[in-house]
């Protein structure tokens, strides 16, 4: 479905921005990864996810907090023409009470999770105006939705990926290039089993029993959310059947947010 159209994930190179890179290369889109770590076995993971489609993958290390982002998107479009699909995933988290929130822990999750979409958009928009058709996907989060308490720089930033989403959307609704944004509950990435791996050690149970103290807490269905999962609702928004789909917050959270 997707042959042909490259799509850049920030923060790929694990967790749910690796499951929609490789849900994308399955579709023959070829992928640009983006993100810290081990670069060699994501690239791996979504190579063979696409190796059927004929997808390839590239990979560029912008660090999302420094504003890199015209270097990043030069570098797509060299390696693959310009981008078509745009998913803004990359994200941290830092738990701490309003009073007690380290200002520069501040600082780095608002660039992080929030400002660095609106730069890569602005880049991505003109080729995807000029072709008439692109997506543009924000990751945002329940937490974009409803808030949590010890996490406002987090809600913060993900209630304004939600409002840039809206914008975005209703600012190219009469083109091709559409935007949405996704909003996860609960999925076991790496910045969540930190979390179950605090609440074990505060609380002296094992993993499996924080991990559905943590459920418990949040979401009705009892069970984490997959990048799998989300990757095939990134794809549904790259489908001919989501062309009118424009600047709705999707949350796919066992129930969480009613």
């Amino acid at each position: 479905m997707l042959k042909g159209k490259t799509a850049l994930v920030t923060g790929s190179t694990s967790g749910i921005g690796l499951g929609i890179a490789k849900a994308l290369a399955r579709q023959g889109a070829n992928i640009v990864l983006n993100g810290f770590g081990d670069v060699d076995g994501p690239r791996a993971e979504v190579l063979a996810a696409g190796e059927a489609a004929g997808a390839q993958v590239a990979y560029h290390g912008a660090d999302m907090s420094r504003v890199p982002h015209r270097d990043m998107m030069k570098y797509s479009a060299s390696q693959f023409g310009r981008v078509d699909i745009l998913v803004n995933n990359a994200g941290i988290q830092h738990v701490a009470n309003v009073e007690n929130f380290p200002v520069e822990r501040w600082d780095s999750i608002i660039a992080i999770n929030l400002t660095s979409a609106l730069h890569t958009s602005r880049l991505a928009l003109p080729a995807m105006k000029s072709a008439n058709w692109g997506r543009i996907i924000n990751v945002a989060s329940v937490h974009g939705l409803v808030g949590s308490a010890q996490k406002s720089a987090y809600v913060a930033a993900k209630h304004g990926i939600v409002g840039l989403t809206k914008v975005t959307a209703l600012e190219n609704a009469t083109t091709g290039v559409t935007c949405n944004a996704i909003c996860p509950g609960w999925g076991l990435t790496p910045l969540v089993q930190k979390q179950v791996d605090a609440k074990a050690a505060e609380h002296g149970i094992s993993n499996e029993e924080a991990k559905k103290l943590l459920l418990g807490e949040k979401e009705p269905s009892m069970q984490f959310t997959t990048p799998e999962e989300l990757g095939e609702l990134a794809v549904f928004f790259c489908s001919p059947a989501a062309n009118n789909v424009r600047g709705v917050a999707w949350n796919m959270d066992g129930g969480w947010a009613q």
